[in-house]
Parts: C-alpha cells; sequence; structure tokens
C-alpha cells in the first residue's frame, strides 16, 4: 500500500473529479471536503476486497441490491477496470462508468451522513481506547469501534438499505454501473477507511482534529467543551499556568535539554566469569546471554522511541511486549519467552537448554521459532494449541471462505477443529482466534507455518501452496530482537 505524501502511489485532484496520474489510487487533500482516486487497473483472481470492513461494504450492496445478476455485472466491470476515478465526499461518492461497448455513465451512491450527535458519540468512544486511535491512523477499523458505536446508535458501516443508487442509465435499482462503482469503493475502503468517514460527514483531518482535542480536554481533567469545573472554581483541579507569566519567565527559565543521541549498538554486558564461585544454581554463561538481550531490547526501544516510532514499539502488542498506553511488563509465558530467545538465534548450547527447559524437542522449538518470526506469541499459539470456533466464528469463517475465490476457484478443504486441510493434504489453513488465516505446508510428519497471517483466506492458501519456502529466514538475523515489532 503507497503512504501519503509519495508521488507515485496518490494523485492531486484538481476539483473536478479527476486524478493526475499515479499508479494506485489518488487522493486530494487530506484536509478538503472532497477525496478523489484514481482509477484503479484491471484485476484478476483473488477476493476483490482484503478487510473486514471491504467485505462489509460488499454485504450492504448486495443485501441492497434486488437482483444479484446486476452485482455480479458490476463485479466484472470493476475488474475490467472500468470505473473511472472515483470522487468521495460527505454522503456520496461518484465515478463515470463504461461499458464494454464503451458507453459511459455517470453513476453515483448516497450513503447517510452522521449528524452531529452522532459524531459526538462516536468520537467519545474513539478517545475512550488508544488502540481505536492508533488503529484508525494505522489505517484499520478496528471491530470493537464498530461494535461499540452500533451500541450507542451509530451505525459506521452501511447495512441493508443504505447504499442508494442513482445512475445515468436511469435504472431506479443498483445496475451494473452503481455496483461498479461500490466494488471499487470496497478497494478504496481497504486502503483508507477515513474514506468512509468522509462519506459519513466528516473529513481525516476534522477527525483527528476532534479526537485531539477531546484527548487533551481529558488530559487536563476538562472535557471538548471546556476546563474542569474544579480548576474553574478553584476546586483542586489541574492548574495551569497564564500565558503572560510564562512569557515573562523566558529568559530566567534553563532551556529543553538536547534529546539523547543513542548509541548505535547496546553495550556489552558484564563479564560475570570471575575469580569467585557463583552460588549453587546459578550459571554465569546463561545470566550473560539474558543481559545481552535484555540490553539489546532496551537499546532497540530506546531507538524507536527517540526518532519519534513508539507505534512501530507497540506492535509488539502480538507477541506479549507493549502497551499502546506505554511500555508495560513484557506478559509472555515462560515458554512463549523461551521461543523468543530461540528465535534470536542463539548458540547451540543455548538452543538445547531453551528445548529442553519447556519440554520441547529441538524440532519442536525449531518451529515454534519458525512461528515466533511469523508473527509473535499470536503466531506461537496456532502452531502449539487447538480451538474449535463457536457457530458465530465458524460461520464467519466459512462465509470469508465462500467469498475469497471466484466460483469454481475455491481449493476443496476438509475442516477439523479450526483447521482447513487441503485434499492432497499439503497445504493447511489454520484459523486464530482474532479471525486470521495462518498458511502452513506439510513438512515430514507434521506441519510448519509459511508465512504471516492474513485476513484473505485466499491470499494465506497461496502462501501456503507457492513453490519454495517463504517461511525459511522471515526476519533473516537478530530475529529474536525484531520479534519484539511483528
Amino acid at each position: 500500500m503507497s503512504g501519503y505524501g509519495t508521488t507515485d502511489g496518490y494523485g492531486a485532484a484538481d476539483g473536478s473529479g479527476a486524478a493526475d496520474g499515479g499508479h494506485g489510487y489518488g487522493a486530494a487533500d487530506r484536509g478538503s471536503e472532497e477525496l478523489t482516486f484514481a482509477a484503479a487497473p484491471p484485476v484478476r483472481g483473488g477476493a476483490f476486497t482484503r478487510t473486514w470492513w471491504g467485505r462489509a461494504w460488499l454485504k450492504a450492496l448486495e443485501d441492497t441490491a434486488l437482483d444479484g445478476r446486476q452485482v455480479k455485472e458490476g463485479r466484472r466491470h470493476a475488474r475490467a477496470g472500468a470505473v473511472g476515478a472515483v470522487s468521495v465526499r460527505p454522503g456520496r461518492i461518484t465515478a463515470v462508468v463504461q461499458d464494454p461497448d464503451g458507453t459511459a455513465y455517470r453513476s453515483d451512491v448516497l450513503v447517510r451522513t452522521l449528524a452531529d450527535e452522532e459524531w459526538d458519540r462516536l468520537l467519545d468512544l474513539a478517545v475512550d481506547s488508544a488502540g481505536h486511535i492508533a488503529a484508525l491512523l494505522d489505517r484499520e477499523v478496528p471491530p470493537h469501534l464498530v461494535e461499540d458505536a452500533a451500541g450507542v446508535g451509530v451505525d459506521l458501516l452501511p447495512g441493508i438499505g443504505d447504499l442508494e443508487p442513482e445512475c445515468g442509465c436511469e435504472a431506479w435499482d443498483h445496475c451494473p454501473h452503481t455496483a461498479a462503482l461500490c466494488h471499487q469503493v470496497a478497494r478504496i475502503l481497504d486502503e483508507d477507511p477515513f474514506a468512509l468517514l468522509l462519506l459519513r460527514g466528516r473529513g481525516q483531518q476534522a477527525v483527528v482534529d476532534a479526537l485531539q482535542a477531546r484527548s487533551a480536554a481529558r488530559a487536563g481533567g476538562g472535557t471538548a467543551a471546556g476546563p474542569a469545573r474544579g480548576a474553574a472554581a478553584g476546586g483542586g483541579g489541574p492548574r495551569g499556568v497564564s500565558a503572560a507569566e510564562a512569557y515573562a519567565l523566558r529568559d530566567i527559565l534553563p532551556p529543553l535539554p538536547a534529546v539523547p543521541v543513542p548509541d548505535a549498538a547496546p553495550g556489552e554486558p558484564p563479564a560475570l566469569d570471575t575469580e569467585t564461585d557463583p552460588e549453587p544454581g546459578v550459571e554465569p554463561a546463561a545470566l550473560e546471554f539474558l543481559a545481552a538481550d535484555a540490553a539489546a531490547r532496551a537499546h532497540r526501544l530506546l531507538t524507536e522511541l527517540l526518532a519519534g516510532r513508539p507505534a512501530g514499539a507497540a506492535k509488539g502488542l502480538s507477541s506479549g511486549g507493549l502497551s499502546v498506553g506505554g511500555l508495560s511488563a513484557w506478559g509472555l509465558s515462560v515458554g512463549e519467552d523461551a521461543v523468543r530467545l530461540a528465535a534470536g538465534r542463539p548458540p547451540a548450547w543455548v538452543a538445547g537448554r531453551l528445548a529442553s527447559g519447556t519440554g520441547r524437542s529441538r524440532a519442536e522449538l525449531e518451529a515454534a521459532t519458525r512461528a515466533w518470526r511469523w508473527g509473535g506469541a499470536a503466531a506461537l499459539a496456532v502452531l502449539e494449541e487447538s480451538w474449535t470456533p463457536d457457530e458465530a466464528a465458524l460461520a464467519v469463517a466459512e462465509a470469508r471462505l465462500a467469498g475469497a475465490w471466484e466460483d469454481g476457484e475455491a481449493p476443496e478443504l476438509i475442516r477439523s477443529g479450526a483447521r482447513w486441510t487441503a485434499v492432497d493434504a499439503r497445504a493447511q489453513l489454520r484459523l486464530g482466534e482474532d479471525g486470521r488465516w495462518w498458511p502452513y505446508r506439510r513438512a515430514g510428519g507434521g506441519w510448519i507455518p509459511v508465512g504471516p497471517a492474513d485476513r484473505d483466506p485466499a491470499a494465506a492458501f497461496t502462501a501456503a501452496t507457492v513453490e519454495g519456502d517463504r517461511g525459511e529466514d522471515p526476519e533473516g538475523a537478530d530475529s529474536g530482537s525484531r520479534s519484539l515489532s511483528e
């Protein structure tokens, strides 16, 4: 996915509904009330959308359209690249869609915008959780935000009847042109969930500004509308400094210290091989190894924080590492931490101790470290633990499998618990409790992970069946420290 600020991923809009070049979707100014995404090239095979919110958008289309044939025809139009630049603005998406004979129609789809009171409820929910904000800024739509919003009467994602079509072909229901537009917008939402918020009435900058205002007000003990009552009344609430006082002290207060520059590499741990005999049960070489590992982790975290990249470190949540709000206990079990250490390719004697100390054979530890390098503690749990989805989770999984391939292209899979195995017994999909799919391949007498998790089961199955092995060395050298950010 191209990031904002790049020249080859996003073209600038000129306000007329067209974008200037670009190889991906082109977007207008993020603070504007309209985004224009450049026409996307044709796409062949695989699922049309890869995110759960993109699929929810298409489900709303399928539930709304009275004629399923028009939806399928629209999907073919979108796959063929027949949808031009897409304009997204509050309450409306617009594009020109061409028929195979070259006839072009302006197509619009209308979506209800949220009232100001609904936006207040939605923003209050988002600011209550740092994870919600971090996910939105990382171009993710957290399911809990959508569920919590629905609980207070705010429908963020559209449902049945929410996508109202208008097309130049004068069809009174969804036609192939509006269906093609909806499919193209599903691809856009995969990359830019803020387009959905703009459809609901507010652009990215407005949402971010509102979240920042609410966060600052809460940090100061007040609300987005003003300071805390206790502060205003002298009741013991947080007290600020007047601007005049702060300005008067400008030449008296010492300057802020310079941001320290970390060393290029972590320091060497102390040598514990001294003339003094260690206490019974204490092994100096093992302590030196653990001290070196702790120093490497601390150095990496410090370097990321000083570089202004705390979000990268927060990804360590998948391996039990960090919380979004700051550093916390690592939270790994003994068995998980042993695998994390083994993933750093320690000396053979250390790997042997880690295997025997956790009741694993060397082969089992090797499989565990492969999983760790692909996804930390979450991937390890998928490898070593089993679970059975309940009826709701199973229904969602089966629906994703059914929609992942075009008609007649789906592989034949046999389910056992949360594992779907190909009939040739060479590839397997494992479903994690978070709804992601992990690719596995048969090796010897067991199964090994061969790639990272994916929301799209078709993509995960492809990783499990491609020639060669993506899983030989997913992180290169020093995977032990890198796994903290997976």
